[in-house]
């Protein structure tokens, strides 16, 4: 009952402060270097870290003061008082003027970030677990209609193939999508299972992508490079390793690489399908990329996941049922069409179905077996 707990809570709070300040101060963990024309967005942030951190600090030091003020000594008693009205009109007066400095620049700005210029360039990200799948208009500037009834391994996006703005919609095969530098860019989110979020630190753009319901944002690249996206929010199991890049380059950079991208179209028949450019093995890796594969199995032999792809033909794996399996083509391919038919022991059965054409799972298996066989096998 003595005042020496009372000043040992009172000192700890002290130094507490004190050193939350410090470390703000000498930090090395800094935003990374604006490439957007998002400054307003720094701004916002700095002016939600003062007002917090005034907050903090002072409520603290007046919890530190009021310890020491009003500390247990012999002969005195602090007394109670039930209510306080003018302290309260102070304390609610205060708090009403922080939240607003702490809300009405966000709110401001949020207006700004979905409501993008007329002459914006259009960009779709598809979210699924885990990957990234990008989407641009063609020539009519236009996206074609989207249904759920209409995905499929050959339209993961759902595309309406009977839409004629979609024809001519350019798809991006892989992770990486190409943007030109100093054109506003307007990106629509979709996502196909779970919530998902896009998030480019350096263009401090980013925002949840609901199931369902289709949102947007827009910002204006101003540097040149390759960015990491990724998700910001978390959809399982593989959600550390759902990246993509995004590549900011000059106007006829963007130009040339648009103009190598396959059509909506061209997508649907049947002769390209077949022979999709390149061989078996590299399709095979750009799949295990694009469709997200690469975020739970490893090429390389580290563990992940799910099982690692290097040296895995040949192998005898141990299910949770205590049998055995071989590993060969017909094993991938089983489990590859239908992942919950196994269930490998010491592995979570989290991968999901993932859509893929005959065609494409003949690249993918070919790119899992280039990656050699296990030791002592052929």
């Amino acid at each position: 009952r003595g005042a020496a707990p009372i000043m040992a809570i009172a000192i700890a709070l002290l130094l507490i402060v004190v050193a939350s300040v410090a470390f703000h101060v000498v930090t090395p963990w800094w935003l990374t270097p604006l490439a957007s024309d998002w400054g307003q967005m720094d701004l916002t942030i700095d002016i939600t870290m003062w007002v917090t951190g005034f907050f903090f600090v002072a409520i603290n030091l007046f919890v530190v003061y009021a310890l020491w003020r009003f500390r247990h000594r012999e002969g005195r008693r602090a007394a109670y008082q039930a209510d306080h009205k003018r302290l309260e009109r102070w304390l609610i007066g205060i708090t009403s003027v922080g939240i607003a400095a702490l809300l009405a620049p966000g709110l401001v700005v949020y207006a700004k970030f979905v409501d993008p210029p007329a002459d914006a360039m259009m960009l779709e990200v598809l979210g699924q677990q885990w990957q990234w799948r990008f989407r641009l208009p063609g020539a009519d500037g236009r996206f074609g209609r989207t249904d759920a009834r209409f995905v499929a391994a050959n339209n993961p996006f759902g595309i309406d193939p009977a839409d004629p703005d979609a024809q001519d919609d350019l798809l991006v095969d892989g992770n990486e999508v190409h943007l030109p530098r100093a054109r506003p860019v307007k990106v629509v989110l979709r996502s196909h299972d779970v919530l998902h979020d896009f998030f480019v630190p350096q263009f401090r753009a980013r925002m949840n992508i609901v199931p369902g319901q289709v949102s947007w944002f827009w910002f204006t690249p101003t540097h040149d490079g390759r960015y990491e996206s990724m998700c910001a929010q978390l959809c399982g199991v593989g959600h550390p390793n759902m990246r993509g890049y995004v590549r900011v380059e000059a106007e006829d950079a963007f130009a040339a690489w648009r103009s190598r991208l396959p059509t909506f179209a061209a997508s649907l028949d049947p002769k390209a399908a077949a022979a999709p450019g390149g061989d078996l093995v590299a399709r095979g890796r750009a799949l295990g990329a694009s469709k997200g594969c690469v975020a739970c199995h490893s090429n390389d032999g580290r563990p992940g996941i799910g099982p690692t792809w290097k040296h895995l033909f040949g192998r005898n794996e141990t299910m949770e049922d205590g049998s055995t399996a071989l590993v060969d083509e017909a094993f991938v391919r089983g489990i590859i069409r239908d992942p919950k038919s196994r269930d490998i022991k010491g592995f979570p059965q989290v991968m999901p179905q993932v859509p893929m054409s005959d065609d494409e799972l003949d690249a993918l298996v070919a790119y899992i077996r280039s990656l050699g066989a296990a030791p002592g096998r052929p």
